[in-house]
């Protein structure tokens, strides 16, 4: 999976096995999933025409795709990594009568398979997450009648079920928890920080929620070099399985994880440059321009 903003749209590229509450929904395999921001005042008989006319101006085949619709300024919206679920949170809900009104829209991404009925299971589970977050801020609903859901993951099926303390549905529940109000927050105050906030799941001195900011804002840095771009701390790519940027180690928790932390590709800043400006770029491509850089040198 990838992910990357173009102006008003949210892109989010794969090989997905999703289901869709929204415009064209059901289940199906898509390689693309895509989240856009519409004007406040906004009229369209024709919403998935609308879907299909971003798509195709960005290239994407319309065949394979999930597409959703919101008021909400995409780079309001929050991104939450908790190990293999990464969770994308738009939301916006009026106070004044009638309160009811927004949207909020919820796409769920695991990076390991799931049976279909572990991706309907993940719609419950979003949903029911999403409505206890906003009884936990007073808000006088449990959701909108325009929110949707998408559940996708990548692999071969791993999970069969994805119920609240299950491996899936414990770390979605957690993820909605978290991004609901904190995009809510953002929203209401009209952040404008040209992106979405970016939070990861943490263990360090116990877990919880830390959110990411760019370059000198970290406390890490520099985590690879002085002068390191920081544009994707955390990769796009991962887990990319390439034994020539990374390995397979013991986990402290059983199992084998992916470790690419001697990997600085994308932190090159002409590499990070390069893949910001053509996001649909191949690893491959972007070791290739890494390589033409260095024999400049």
């Amino acid at each position: 999976m990838r992910y990357y903003l173009d102006k008003s749209t949210l892109f989010i590229r794969g090989s997905f096995r999703a289901v869709s509450t929204g415009i064209h929904g059901g289940i199906r395999s898509v390689d693309t999933i895509l989240n856009h921001t519409v004007p406040p005042d906004w009229r369209n008989d024709d919403p998935g025409r609308e879907i299909e006319q971003v798509a195709a101006a960005a290239g994407i085949d319309t065949a394979g795709l999930f597409g959703l619709l919101t008021a909400v300024p995409v780079q309001q919206g929050c991104i939450l990594q908790y190990d293999f679920i990464t969770v994308f949170v738009t939301a916006g809900i009026r106070r004044e009568p009638p309160a009811t009104a927004g949207t909020i829209n919820i796409i769920v991404c695991s990076s390991e398979g799931m049976e279909d009925s572990a991706l309907l299971e993940t719609i419950m589970v979003a949903t029911e997450a999403k409505a206890e977050a906003l009884l936990g801020l007073d808000l006088p609903a449990t959701g909108t009648p325009t929110d949707v859901v998408i559940a996708a993951c990548e692999g071969e099926a791993r999970h069969r079920y994805a119920g609240r303390i299950t491996p899936v549905g414990l770390r979605v529940r957690e993820a909605v928890l978290h991004g609901i109000p904190e995009a809510l927050r953002r929203h209401d105050a009209g952040t404008l920080s040209g992106r979405p906030a970016f939070f990861i799941y943490s263990r360090f001195q116990g877990g919880h929620w830390a959110e990411w900011k760019p370059g000198k804002e970290c406390p890490y840095y520099p985590c690879h070099f002085e002068g390191q771009s920081c544009n994707f701390c955390y990769c796009p790519f991962y887990p990319c399985k390439d034994e020539s940027l990374g390995q397979w180690v013991e986990s402290s928790s059983g199992g084998k994880v992916w470790n690419c932390a001697g990997c600085t590709l994308l932190h090159e800043p002409a590499v990070a440059a390069y893949f910001r400006k053509f996001p649909n770029a191949s690893r491959e491509e972007l070791i290739q321009y890494a390589k033409k850089q260095n024999q400049k040198k």
